[in-house]
């Protein structure tokens, strides 16, 4: 790099008991840089992002702030205020706003004491429109968070850090909820903040991304750092041992002559209290030995579709059917009955109970199962062993059986609900976002196990706003866009991205 360096991280290590979380960590984040921050799940990407930003106290090692003069600065280490001062924001993986507060008081918040929020609204929102319109991140400002959809509130939490006038922009998984027009638009935008002396570290698993966006790309692995490549020289083949030690290899998607309906959904309707909320005659089949993908722009009705399948919305006309019986209800037990394994799009609100144990989790969706009672008592050690041979078999880590779900990592969650889905053997698979948030070698360990799926039989419904997990893996592909599904005659990426921003006839 030509330009000189605004951070400076040196020798940063932390332990959690006896996991080394980061071990001996160094980095430099130059003036006007996008550095991507690349590793598995658990590498101590996360980690190292929370000691920057003062939310844990390393262990050891030291983090200095270089100022316009070139004099470093040691930042004050465990202190969130302190780092915000420096210039730092960070954007989380998970949400971090309050869903009973609209978006303007989301993004004020931490910058306006309650008692100044109302008195400084009208400055705030001119602050806050031009931010918008510089990064293109448009979110409504006077709907609660709680009604967001995800997308939205991806934008919020953008937004918000952006307000505090931050010259070193922390962004954790940033497009794991946007589609690619949209995060190449965010991108876009970013570069030209970067022109102006904003230097941001990107923590992602989309690798097109990280090749199209980031100067310098840092790889992880086991709480160390392995490498550092420039972009220019970087290729996915030279990050994927990087980060993995070796090439991730994708199970092969073999033609297969598709099999009768699994399920069919006959002009569905649902009146909800918005146009995101509502879907209007919609109707699909997906067939046996068969991937449906349905691609969209988030807020679009992906939400309420899956919820409708899944039997937790009540449609007000249509039918579904799965193997030609009508299964029109909202009681979902009854949908698990009929069949369906189901990947929900918020795997921390709709795929666990985060209080009860890891094995509780397990089984959550079997209790009727001989292997894991009898006569309405649950046999704990059946449910011990059950949990410990899925935990292996799915590289589900975390503290174990007994812990609380709510202790595992978001892609360990993920993986626990994988593994409950495909042990199974559903005759359909309801898979909504399954790779949002993971690294690589997970999320083509979630491909694989999709496409195993429907070679055994299955038929799978693929909700995904990553247009390339719909490309590879969709034998069929329908775009969803204001509450309405049509099918896609076409693969062509531009064509798509048109048809999910409704312009394409």
């Amino acid at each position: 790099m030509t330009s000189s360096p605004v951070l400076i991280l040196d020798g940063l290590s932390k332990s959690f008991g006896s996991v080394r979380a980061a071990d001996a960590i160094s980095l430099k984040l130059f003036t006007g840089e996008v550095l991507a921050l690349l590793g598995e799940n658990g590498a101590g990407k996360t980690t190292l992002m929370n000691m920057l930003f003062g939310h844990y106290m390393p262990d050891s090692g030291k983090i200095e702030i270089i100022d316009g003069s070139g004099h470093a600065k040691p930042l004050q280490l465990g202190n969130p205020q302190a780092s915000i001062a420096a210039g730092i924001g960070m954007v989380h993986q998970h949400f971090t706003l309050a869903e009973n507060l609209d978006a303007l008081d989301n993004i004020m918040l931490g910058s306006e004491s309650f008692i100044h929020l109302r008195r400084n609204k009208s400055q705030a929102i001119r602050k806050i429109q031009k931010i918008m319109n510089d990064s293109g991140l448009v979110a409504p400002m006077d709907v609660a968070v709680g009604r967001l959809t995800v997308g939205e509130r991806q934008r919020v939490e953008i937004l918000k850090a952006l307000y505090q006038d931050v010259n070193i922009l922390v962004l954790d998984e940033p497009t794991a909820v946007l589609t690619p027009q949209e995060a190449d638009k965010l991108f876009e935008n970013i570069t030209a903040m970067t022109k102006n002396g904003l230097s941001v570290i990107f923590i992602s698993h989309k690798l097109r991304e990280v090749l199209a966006f980031s100067n310098r790309i840092a790889v992880l692995r086991h709480g160390r750092k392995v490498g550092e490549i420039s972009s220019k020289e970087a290729n996915e083949r030279k990050i994927a041992r990087l980060m993995v030690g070796e090439e991730t290899k994708v199970f092969s998607k073999k033609e297969l002559q598709v099999g009768e309906p699994v399920l069919e959904v006959d002009n569905l309707t649902i009146s909800g209290s918005s146009k995101r909320e509502s879907l209007s005659n919609i109707s699909l089949s997906v067939n046996k030995h068969e991937i449906l993908g349905i691609a969209g722009i988030s807020g679009n009705g992906q939400t309420v579709l899956a919820n409708a399948i899944s039997g937790l919305v009540k449609s007000s006309s249509g039918k579904i059917k799965i193997d030609g019986k009508n299964i029109l209800t909202n009681d979902p037990s009854n949908i698990i009955q009929a069949g369906v394994g189901r990947i929900p799009e918020d795997r921390h609100k709709d795929g666990i109970v985060g209080q009860m144990s890891v094995a509780e989790n397990m089984i959550i969706e079997d209790l009727n199962d001989g292997k894991v009672q009898s006569r309405g008592l649950l046999n704990h050690e059946a449910i011990m062993r059950h949990c410990s041979n899925l935990s292996s078999k799915y590289d589900v880590r975390g503290p174990g059986p007994n812990a609380s779900a709510r202790l595992l990592s978001g892609g360990n969650i993920q993986k626990l609900i994988l593994a409950r889905v495909f042990e199974a053997s559903p005759k359909l698979i309801l898979a909504n976002q399954p790779t949002r948030g993971l690294d690589m070698g997970a999320a083509a360990d979630v491909a694989n196990r999709l496409l195993e799926a429907r070679q055994r039989g299955s038929g799978v419904i693929l909700i995904s706003e990553d247009l390339d997990e719909i490309l590879s893996l969709s034998d069929r592909i329908m775009v969803i866009y204001d509450g309405k599904l049509r099918m896609a005659e076409t693969h062509d990426r531009e064509t798509l991205g048109l048809m999910m921003a409704g312009e394409a006839a």
